[in-house]
């Protein structure tokens, strides 16, 4: 660590960014009644409806227990449905209602603001640098395919 340095060690420097990022959304969500956890599955449901937890688990990057009870938490709120799969009924999907839908548009502003303050002062060019560097860690170290 030494030779490099805490300011030059990248996973420490990923991790401050993100740890403050979720602090900041956090924070942020308090006033729309919402997590962290919930408006990531939102997130990624808006895109991507009909996945099963574990699905939803890997793209949020949640534990499986924190993402079941998320997801029992979205239900009661009228945010996602569950129903089982036509072709597999062991296995069941996760959609997002039309009260989530309204729910994560509510809330993207906000997100999409705090976005645009955190890339303040970096051009176009270094931010695709940065992202396409950010895939290729992520494929080094990739434990699932999504």
């Amino acid at each position: 660590m030494g030779e490099i340095g805490l300011n030059q060690f990248a996973p420490y420097l990923i991790n401050r960014i993100a740890a403050r990022w979720n602090a900041n959304m956090a924070e942020e969500l308090k006033s729309f009644d919402m997590s962290t956890a919930k408006m990531r599955a939102l997130a990624i449901l808006s895109i991507t409806s009909g996945l099963t937890i574990n699905e939803l688990s890997v793209f949020t990057v949640t534990e499986q227990s924190t993402m079941s009870r998320t997801l029992d938490a979205l239900e009661e709120q009228g945010y996602i449905r569950r129903q089982q799969r036509s072709e597999d009924m062991r296995v069941r999907e996760v959609h997002i209602t039309e009260a989530g839908r309204a729910a994560f548009a509510e809330v993207w502003p906000t997100m999409y603001d705090r976005f645009i303050t955190m890339f303040d002062g970096i051009d176009e060019d270094e931010y695709q640098a940065f992202t396409a560097t950010l895939h290729k860690v992520l494929r080094n170290i990739r434990k699932h395919e999504i």
